[in-house]
């Protein structure tokens, strides 16, 4: 754990991206791959159930400490993480006796067997083991601990880093060790020998490739392209999703590493179809025979562990596939991507599995004008712009620019006024950062939605202060504020929601500027944002699907 705990130390304390790489670097040269591999686990974010909620060990540390309950708050509210705080504050508090059996346990002990002992015994143990492993550690080291416990470990260093390190230490392309880290593993020896070995050439059937991302449009650079160089499709607003097919098995991957297949089962049958040895790289959408269904209905298929018929029939899913990446088991990615599409469209030029599944259509165009015109047309197709991609392309990992580009329509937009405020966590805890919008209906405001990002450092200080003189009421962690302030705010998309007073959702809310040159009064109503979802879905007001 000590070893584990300096490494933490070292990449977080420093800014420089190669300090943080020679720092991980050192530490996969000298450690055992049995602590290293669990270093890996954690550092990747790989997801750990919370053993122990943040509230279980402020109570037991109150309970060791007979610290007054309002000084822990306040301490608390100055710092923003309890399992800091208790960090900090364990040095000064008399705990029992140092085992012996905890100091200087290596990491892979405390991770295989120390930890989940909190899960196996009583609860009325638990105190006491939790307080004998803070006397056993040093402050930094409770607080990599609690963070471990409570299932929030971070660490400021990216994947990409960490790659970069383990490729640099063990003389590997940084594409292979990306690939191989791809998806679930179990942190084992057997597991980070195999990732380390230079020769390897074997991969588990279930096993997906790295995402290659496009990068935001750099239009007077791309204006002077030659057009018939590029090709453009709709960018979809679904989940980005591999689909592999290998061994007799299948298999779906999100871009965020999430094995999702028992979420979408009808497209089992149709991947099934397809050759061993097929990985597709697209967007799970929900369909309606045509095109794609607003987010909201995607949504009610995610994060379930069964999908009933029902919900199927009310949400179907459809594939879009953007490419292929592996065809007849052979690695196609440093194909220019004309070769890939060709094959592509081949392999699902297939009317058995038309129904859930196809590629993605390409557009029409010859000059970037026309691109122009496709792009502002993309919400009457219900995309969300544009995804240009050259003809010669490799699929690459990562966001490589020059490749591929996301030309996104303008954002929809409405003024709205500012009611509540709280504060934010980790190093926003002393700031109001996450404020909820309001929206006109006949006299009152309806809180339509929240937003924590898009003013500057500056913006901030000054909204911060004045929320602190101008609270109204307080619930909790929450502020009511006297309406005065009107921000625009910037969304992806629209849709109706049983869930919300205001009876609609936005998706991906962000505040675009402080509107200071606007009263409250001229502040956009709920009808407006209404008739804003009816001109961008065309779905039935709140009022109409209720009657």
């Amino acid at each position: 754990m000590k070893r584990f705990t300096q490494l933490f130390q070292a990449v977080d304390n420093t800014t420089s991206t190669n300090e943080k790489v020679a720092a991980l670097q050192r530490y996969f040269h000298d450690e055992s791959a049995a602590n290293a591999v669990w270093a890996l686990y954690l550092f990747l974010g790989k997801t750990r159930k919370r053993l122990v909620t943040s509230r279980t060990l402020r109570n037991i540390f109150l309970n060791i400490s007979h610290m007054p309950e309002w000084l822990f708050e306040a301490s608390y509210s100055h710092v923003g993480d309890s399992a800091e705080t208790i960090a900090l504050l364990i040095r000064d508090t008399p705990l029992p006796a140092a085992s012996p059996d905890f100091q200087n346990q290596p990491l892979h002990t405390w991770l295989e067997t120390l930890i989940p002992q909190v899960k196996t015994c009583g609860d009325e143990e638990q105190p006491a083991l939790i307080a004998s492993w803070w006397a056993s550690l040093d402050e930094y080291e409770v607080f990599v601990l609690n963070k471990i416990l409570t299932g929030a470990f971070r660490v400021g260093v990216s994947t990409k880093l960490v790659v970069k390190a383990l490729a640099a230490e063990y003389a590997i392309p940084a594409d292979v060790v990306t690939h191989r880290l791809m998806g679930e593993f179990k942190p084992s020896v057997e597991f980070y020998q195999q990732l380390i070995q230079v020769d390897t050439t074997e991969t588990a059937p279930s096993r997906p490739y790295p995402f290659f991302l496009a990068s935001p449009i750099d239009v007077d650079k791309f204006a002077e392209e030659t057009m018939a160089d590029w090709q453009a499709e709709w960018k979809w607003d679904g989940i980005r999703a591999q689909l592999i097919h290998r061994a007799e098995q299948h298999f779906i991957w999100s871009r965020g590493e999430d094995l999702i297949t028992h979420q979408f089962p009808e497209l089992a049958e149709p991947l099934q179809q397809l050759p061993n040895g097929t990985v597709l790289d697209g967007e799970i959408v929900c369909w309606d025979g045509q095109q794609p269904l607003n987010f909201n209905h995607l949504q009610k298929r995610l994060g379930r562990k069964r999908v009933g018929a029902k919900l199927m029939a009310e949400n179907p899913v459809h594939f879009l596939a953007y490419d292929l990446l592996e065809h007849e088991g052979q690695d196609i990615r440093e194909y220019p991507l004309h070769h890939r599409r060709q094959l592509l469209t081949a392999l699902l030029d297939d009317d058995a599995i038309a129904a859930h599944m196809s590629y993605s259509q390409t557009l029409t165009f010859e000059t970037f004008e026309q691109l122009q015109i496709l792009r502002e047309a993309s919400r009457e197709h219900r995309a969300e712009g544009l995804m240009i991609k050259s003809l010669k392309s490799p699929y690459l990992v990562g966001r490589k620019r020059g490749y591929w580009w996301k030309y996104k329509v303008d954002p929809m937009t409405l003024d709205a006024v500012l009611i509540y405020a709280q504060a934010g966590s980790g190093k926003r805890a002393n700031l109001f950062t996450d404020y909820t919008f309001a929206l006109w209906h006949g006299e009152e405001l309806v809180p339509f939605a929240k937003a924590y990002s898009g003013l500057d450092n500056k913006e901030i200080s000054t909204l911060d202060k004045w929320i602190r003189r101008h609270t109204r009421d307080r619930f909790g962690p929450v502020r009511s504020v006297e309406p005065i302030h009107v921000f625009e705010i910037g969304f992806e998309g629209i849709a109706q929601s049983k869930r919300h007073k205001s009876g609609i959702s936005v998706r991906f809310p962000r505040i675009l500027r402080w509107r200071h040159d606007k009263p409250i009064a001229e502040a956009d109503s709920l009808d407006t944002a209404i008739a804003l979802l009816q001109a961008n879905n065309d779905f039935a007001t709140p009022t109409e699907k209720s009657s």
